[in-house]
């Protein structure tokens, strides 16, 4: 983009990692952003030229704003309730809180507010999901130009072979097109390493699918530098005042 060219307010700030595109819109209705020292106005255009700060009070909104890490269980869902499925979450409450968070912060039923998964994990999967109500955490895991990888734990049926190694690493396509290369090591005989840097919906289950492989068991350990460590499975902790994914 050269620097006349303009964007909404709201899309700038996001691409900026201020915040998530439906916030920005609530912190510009309130009056707490400024285009070049003047209040902003919803639907603003901007070029890479103009300066944009948002107040104290925006700041104060955005640091009280949580995001959890959860390990899922199987048979819950990520996201909205569906087939009878619990959705994951029903799970952040007091009594699921990890006995071994070291956070200071205490649970308030607000945090529920607002409360969604980046990134999904499907329901016969179990793992490190993340619960945030901060657009910039969002952003960062799940958004379009998102560099975050994530770790997984996968035991299969079936042989693997050099091949299927090989094409599990580099070689495959989904949905029409080349999938990024990817990192997978055998652990042991029928346990595998994967590391992604994409997530295409049940992309592990349909690349092991493609050379001859059933999915056993899928587990998620790792989302960026964060890891699931010793969080037993249904229970949660706060993301730490000093973790960063």
């Amino acid at each position: 983009m050269n620097n006349d060219a303009e964007m909404r307010l709201s899309r700038k700030m996001a691409l900026m990692g201020i915040c998530s595109r439906r916030e920005a819109d609530e912190y510009i209705a309130r009056g707490l952003v400024r285009v070049n020292g003047k209040t902003a106005s919803l639907g603003q255009k901007v070029t890479d030229s103009d300066s944009i700060t948002v107040s104290r009070e925006a700041r104060a909104v955005q640091s009280r704003r949580v995001t959890v890490i959860l390990h899922k269980p199987l048979g819950c869902v990520s996201g909205q309730a569906e087939d009878g499925y619990m959705p994951a979450r029903v799970l952040i409450r007091p009594e699921n809180r990890w006995r071994g968070d070291r956070s200071p912060e205490s649970f308030s039923p607000s945090m529920l507010k607002n409360l969604v998964p980046a990134g999904r994990l499907d329901i016969n999967s179990t793992g490190l999901l993340v619960l945030t109500q901060d657009g910039r955490v969002a952003r960062a895991i799940i958004g379009e130009n998102s560099s975050i990888d994530k770790e997984y734990i996968v035991r299969v049926l079936g042989e693997v072979t050099q091949q299927a190694l090989q094409l599990l690493n580099y070689g495959l396509w989904l949905d029409g097109e080349p999938l990024l290369p990817a990192e997978v090591r055998i652990m042991e005989p029928g346990l595998l390493n994967f590391v992604l840097h994409q997530g295409k919906k049940r992309q592990i289950r349909r690349m092991c699918a493609a050379v001859g492989l059933e999915v056993a068991a899928l587990k998620r350990v790792r989302v960026g530098r964060v890891r699931l460590g010793a969080l037993p499975q249904g229970q949660w902790r706060f993301l730490g005042e000093n973790e960063k994914f």
